[in-house]
């Protein structure tokens, strides 16, 4: 028996985008029904997060006029990564197989073929992975190229060149629910989970309509959110700088007892430099030291609902707080 798959999209003012996003992903979902690889019970699940324009309205009326088409409605905007994650819980237990993509079109629709296939072939969580940047400017070539170099050096590992097209089988999505972090970063979180693995490249496109909801102003903003997350390790380099301005200190005061043995100093300049240097190298390191510990409560202490849904459009309607 063939296996249900959703596909699920979280949409913030993506009216320009939708119809044409449902058009395609009909005819592929037809297509994979009509092979024998998903079960007709199959569904497009989109996710409303807050969206001020038509984006729910429409995702109502495609509702309305095919089954295919599912919705879920935030109470209000929760951003990306928590609408995406509402989608995710909320077809957990509808589907054998969630695929995650964005609404507006720069990922390849026929790479969900393959993610299939390789879901068949045993893979619980498959990555779709940009096989080049050719379309890119240099600017945004480098600036996204530089955010995985970054994040993996400040301890977030994330699979390179991924963003959130991917496909996870319905034990993986049981073992990303067991993760209760408010601040949610996926692209970190779902690589923590294991279970077998696998790739699809593919070339991402240029948006069909709209504007990018990822400017470089909110991509800084998500990758310190993303470190912050998962992270401690920038709270380890301020402790070894506090470690090193230390040291140099001492240095320092060597340096400074020579100079006034050999009569080259003023009186009183080398206790106030050695001072300063050695209070600022040691409150450096107790700031770390106590960041240490507060950096891991930050992220245990939080308990907040990352998300409230207000409506669902499907076989079976609920509403709830996660």
């Amino acid at each position: 028996m063939s296996s249900i798959l959703y596909i699920v999209i979280p949409c913030y003012k993506e009216q320009e985008v939708l119809h044409e996003t449902a058009r395609r992903l009909k005819a592929k979902m037809e297509s994979l029904i009509s092979a024998g690889k998903i079960s007709p019970e199959s569904r497009v699940l989109f996710v409303n997060d807050g969206s001020t324009d038509q984006t729910w309205p429409i995702i109502c009326e495609l509702h309305k006029a095919d089954p295919l088409f599912s919705g879920v409605d935030l109470s209000r905007n929760r951003g990306h990564q928590n609408a995406l994650l509402a989608g995710l819980m909320t077809a957990k237990d509808r589907a054998d197989m969630v695929i995650s993509m964005d609404a507006d079109l720069q990922d390849d629709i026929n790479a969900v073929d393959a993610m299939v296939d390789k879901f068949y072939a045993g893979c619980d969580i498959v990555y779709g992975v940009r096989s080049s940047r050719k379309k890119d400017t240099f600017f945004k070539k480098f600036t996204a190229e530089g955010f995985y170099r970054v994040m993996s050096f400040l301890g977030a590992d994330t699979v390179f060149n991924h963003a959130d097209y991917r496909l996870m089988s319905k034990r993986a999505l049981e073992g990303l629910a067991q993760f209760r972090e408010v601040n949610l970063f996926l692209r970190g979180i779902v690589p923590m989970i294991g279970y077998q693995t696998g790739v699809v490249e593919y070339e991402r496109g240029e948006r069909f309509a709209g504007e990018s909801k990822y400017p470089l102003k909110k991509m800084l903003a998500f990758a310190a959110e993303g470190i912050t997350s998962l992270s401690t390790k920038p709270l380890q380099y301020i402790t070894g700088l506090g470690f090193l301005i230390f040291a140099v200190s001492i240095l320092m005061l060597i340096y400074f007892i020579i100079q006034w043995a050999v009569g080259n100093t003023v009186a009183g300049w080398a206790s106030v430099i050695c001072s300063v240097w050695a209070i600022g190298g040691l409150i450096l390191l107790s700031l770390g030291v106590i960041g240490e510990y507060i950096g891991k409560i930050y992220l245990e202490t939080k308990d907040r609902p990352r998300f409230i849904i207000r409506e669902i459009l499907d076989d079976k309607n609920s509403e709830g707080r996660v």
